[in-house]
């Protein structure tokens, strides 16, 4: 599986999640299979996305759209967005029974 972590600074938090969810449909089509969305304790509006993808060539794909970039755009996304590509390289999932 690859991941993709994006970082970066919204206008307002609010504004920018309403967008987000609105662009599921399309992430889902561009071949997103699931994410964790994370904001900084001290500034919500410092957003970091952790997005699951079916593949590097869709993910690519994607992040470097037309239409992804009019959407950050709209959804009040500050300045370039930081995104790294990541693999598996190991997971663990810890219970109490650890």
């Amino acid at each position: 599986m690859v991941h993709i972590l994006v970082r970066h600074k919204v206008a307002d938090y609010n504004r920018w999640k309403e967008a987000f969810d609105s662009h599921l449909s399309a992430r889902k089509r561009a071949g997103e299979t699931g994410f964790r969305l994370f904001h900084n304790v001290e500034d919500m509006r410092e957003i970091f996305l952790l997005v699951d993808w079916q593949s590097i060539e869709e993910a690519r794909k994607f992040m470097t759209s037309d239409e992804l970039r009019d959407a950050m755009a709209k959804a009040g996304v500050v300045g370039a967005p930081e995104v790294q590509y990541l693999e598996d390289a190991r997971s663990v999932h810890r219970t109490s029974a650890d």
